[in-house]
């Protein structure tokens, strides 16, 4: 049996197992931002220890940045704090930072891959929970805290376990208004948060096979929800197209050879995995959270579960229709909403505008909602205002913002007010995740969110494509 791209990469990365039983595993390009790098680079300084391979470490700024005013200093003091912080750290240790008016600024998981730093067969890490976006390129991406974040920039190296590999098929052909967000909702729905645990997963499939590199990301974005340790596409013709040219990928020659490498780190085809599990792509819905974990979904024509139907799950799901203020057996159509965000590493790149913009032109943001849409960097935001994007949303009545990670996590201005209903595109719909102790997240893709903010209410988006 030939080894899955896993252990290819996994392998080519070890530098020698621990007494712990551990792998140090050879990093090879770390990415870091503004929140969760101040404290691992200021336990180097108290080592006196300098940054093992800056050359392999990139920064930008995105949680914490505001969208709309980008005046400094920031009204937010530990916003801030934070930015002088990255700006002290990148200058003192040598590490590049795309800063706010970088042109290469943005979202850390959507710049990698637009900048060509993020490449098949590389280990990454970041101190960011998403970092598994980066395994569509058939990369192995993990997220990590900030010891390890110290432990990276000072070695290079991490101590892991190796985690078992589970192949997700998905197979079959999506229906209209089903996208790669529905994809990955429903297989989180059907794993469970929790089903990932000690995986890493290798997605795969006929519905794979035909996604472009935009939809991968979305699909590998969220393996962390469902538990897994990360989440990867083997790489193939779609991959190699969208990286050449890109500014730090292979030229010339160097091209050919990095491509012939990049096909020998695909899963062979006689691979074993430790699990496989298939999945019917012309069965998948157009998907939308109703609960309090991204695995709390259903079809946007469905019912929402009673508790006591809910196969020994009835006190979580009792809790999560109590906090979001719904009844079991309600339709989720037809729930009115406050708020609509286009944004995240899970949802912001060209396609994911371009396809919420369909559902916006020629038509108006409902009464009362607040909508916004957050490109995830400067050059998606430059793309669509080259077309002409974002004269649609205008006219719809969205705000139209700079790159950040916005309304996703709210640890900048953009946040939920008390109980205030959210149709968000971005990965989390945990209590408090968008800045209100109280608010709520209803989680879907760019269009539906679309279909949401000129409707107000939860849509399905097959109502309103022509």
């Amino acid at each position: 049996m030939s080894k899955n791209l896993f252990e290819k990469v996994w392998d080519a990365h070890s530098v020698r197992e621990l007494s712990s039983g551990q792998t140090q595993l050879f990093v090879g390009l770390h990415l870091i931002h503004e929140v969760t790098s101040p404290q691992a680079f200021q336990m180097l300084r108290e080592r006196g220890l300098k940054v093992m391979h800056p050359e392999r470490t990139y920064a930008t700024v995105d949680h914490i940045i505001p969208t709309d005013m980008r005046d400094r200093p920031f009204l937010d003091d530990l916003a801030e704090e934070m930015m002088v912080a990255i700006e002290t750290n990148a200058r003192e240790f040598e590490v590049p930072l795309f800063g706010m008016h970088d042109q290469r600024q943005g979202i850390v998981h959507v710049i990698g891959p637009e900048l060509g730093l993020t490449q098949p067969g590389m280990t990454i890490a970041c101190g960011d929970s998403h970092t598994s976006t980066h395994g569509a390129f058939g990369a192995i991406a993990f997220g990590i805290g900030t010891s390890q974040v110290r432990d990276v920039l000072a070695s290079q190296c991490l101590a892991m376990e190796q985690p078992q590999v589970r192949r997700v098929e998905v197979n079959g052909t999506l229906g209209e208004g089903v996208y790669a967000k529905d994809v990955t909702l429903h297989v989180i729905g059907a794993l469970g948060v929790k089903g990932g645990v000690g995986y890493a997963y290798e997605y795969a499939g006929e519905v794979l096979d035909r996604m472009t590199m935009e939809e991968r990301m979305t699909v590998c974005n969220m393996s962390i929800e469902g538990g897994a340790r990360c989440g990867y596409v083997n790489p193939d013709e779609t991959t190699f197209e969208y990286l050449e040219g890109r500014e730090h990928t292979p030229k010339g020659a160097d091209y050919s050879r990095a491509v012939d490498w990049w096909q020998s780190t695909a899963s062979g085809r006689d691979a074993e995995y430790d699990d496989i599990v298939k999945i019917d792509g012309g069965s998948i819905p157009p998907t939308v959270t109703w609960g309090i974990n991204p695995g709390q979904s259903c079809a946007v024509d469905s019912n929402l579960p009673r508790p006591e139907e809910a196969n020994g799950d009835g006190a979580s799901v009792a809790e999560a229709l109590q906090y979001m203020g719904f009844e079991g057996g309600q339709p989720i159509a037809g729930t009115p909403i406050d708020v609509a965000f286009i944004g995240s590493c899970t949802n912001s790149r060209i396609s994911d505008l371009r396809e919420a913009a369909k559902i916006a032109s020629g038509r108006k943001v409902a009464s009362g909602v607040k909508a916004l849409v957050v490109p995830g960097s400067h050059d998606i935001r430059d793309q669509a205002q080259a077309e002409g994007l974002d004269e649609v949303f205008r006219e719809a009545g969205f705000e139209w913002r700079e790159a950040g990670c916005s309304m996703c996590l709210a640890m900048n201005p953009d946040k939920l007010k008390g109980r205030e209903m959210c149709a968000s595109s971005s990965n989390r719909n945990f209590k408090g995740r968008q800045g209100s102790p109280t608010g709520r997240t209803l989680l879907m893709s760019p269009a539906m969110v679309a279909a949401a903010a000129v409707r107000g209410v939860v849509s399905d988006v097959r109502e309103l494509l022509t």
